[in-house]
């Protein structure tokens, strides 16, 4: 091989003088101007930017659908309020707060007649009840008015309470509540118990915990005439279990188990105050929030009431804040007994004590055991 012409190729090394450094500096990039930014300061812009809109969008849609849900609960609530005498609203005692956050009470009437057989011409007030929020404390009260409790009625004497509606509308029925309890009423709510089926439907159905098994008399049969001869009753297993408007009605009306006797008008009362609850708790759930642009219409449509759009939603608001699981039912009650030929409930002097438990004055006190007509409140779900 020529000398000049070596198989391999020599090259020189080396570093520069100096400590070898520890750490590198920072590598930088260039910008379209030429000059260097440190790594992720864009990319945290740019998700900056994007959250922005994000919630700005959130807020957007909250918006719409706040203004879609007002819409749709105004047009339903202009018809229910128009069904209000005036008469009923100068019964009524205004208040300066707002309902999300002012102590308000609401006497929700349900009546019981009109498409169902055989109650076209009664016109009587079936479940009697005034419901107290006080959203300070976060508290939702119930309190039941037996329909056979003997009061003075306005006018007409000692009857029944129920027999206010029939004798003088809602009017009537609303200064009665007032005389016997000397509370000051804010809204009402009148139920057309017929169309609250409607409501309940509306909303998916409810969910109640039966607290025993019932044999219910048979009203209302569903079947054919020949098969309700020889019908026995509704049937209730004992339990939580879900209802649709038709079934949750019929639990409501219960007016004899045949399998507990002990049961009384009271019983019922309970009942009563179990649907409105639930069907309360369903109507200010989340789920049917976010469909109330499209069924505000038809959860009012059984109503009339003098609260408007805006307080209805002002209380679903408290409601929905309100510590449902320890709501507290109270009832009026007194000693069995009858005049002017039928059964009545003559009231016990209790009752000034259990309104003051409704309002919050005093603590709750369950009704004696062994008199199963006493007044009295309990918390939660327990039996009244």
């Amino acid at each position: 091989m020529p000398e000049q012409e070596k198989p391999y190729r020599v090259y020189k090394g080396g570093r520069a003088k100096g400590k070898v450094p520890l750490q590198r500096p920072p590598a930088t990039r260039r910008t379209d101007s030429g000059a260097g930014t440190a790594p992720g300061k864009g990319g945290q812009r740019r998700l900056g930017r994007r959250i922005t809109i994000a919630l700005a969008v959130v807020l957007l849609l909250g918006v719409v659908w706040l203004v879609a849900s007002y819409l749709s609960v105004s047009g339903g609530v202009s018809d229910a309020n128009d069904r209000v005498p005036a008469a009923v609203t100068s019964e009524l005692k205004g208040q300066n707060g707002l309902l999300s956050s002012t102590p308000t009470t609401i006497l929700v009437l349900g009546t019981d007649g009109g498409t169902q057989p055989g109650r076209s011409d009664a016109r009587r007030s079936d479940s009697v009840m005034l419901v107290r929020t006080d959203p300070g404390k976060h508290r939702l009260a119930f309190l039941s008015i037996p329909r056979d409790l003997r009061v003075e009625i306005p006018g007409q004497g000692a009857a029944k309470i129920n027999a206010a509606f029939q004798l003088g509308g809602p009017a009537l029925a609303l200064r009665t509540v007032k005389d016997l309890t000397g509370l000051d009423v804010n809204h009402v709510a009148f139920v057309d118990f017929d169309r609250f089926r409607e409501l309940i439907d509306s909303v998916g159905g409810v969910d109640i915990d039966v607290p025993r098994r019932i044999l219910a008399n048979a009203f209302d049969c569903p079947y054919s005439r020949e098969r309700c001869r020889s019908w026995e009753g509704w049937r209730f297993a004992k339990g939580r279990q879900h209802m649709n408007g038709k079934r949750a009605l019929v639990y409501a009306r219960i007016r004899e188990n045949r399998l507990d006797p002990s049961e009384t008008d009271l019983d019922r009362a309970r009942r009563q105050q179990q649907v409105i609850q639930a069907t309360a708790d369903k109507v200010t759930s989340v789920g049917t929030a976010l469909k109330l642009p499209f069924r505000a219409g038809s959860i009012v449509k059984p109503l009339a009431t003098d609260l408007s759009a805006g307080q209805i939603m002002q209380l679903g608001w408290a409601y929905f804040r309100a510590n449902t699981k320890n709501a507290l039912h109270c009832r009026l009650g007194g000693e069995p007994g009858s005049a002017d030929g039928e059964s009545v409930i003559f009231g016990s002097e209790d009752n000034v004590a259990t309104i003051a438990m409704f309002t919050g004055r005093s603590a709750p006190l369950a009704p004696p055991k062994g008199l199963p007509y006493a007044p009295g409140c309990v918390v939660g779900d327990r039996r009244l």
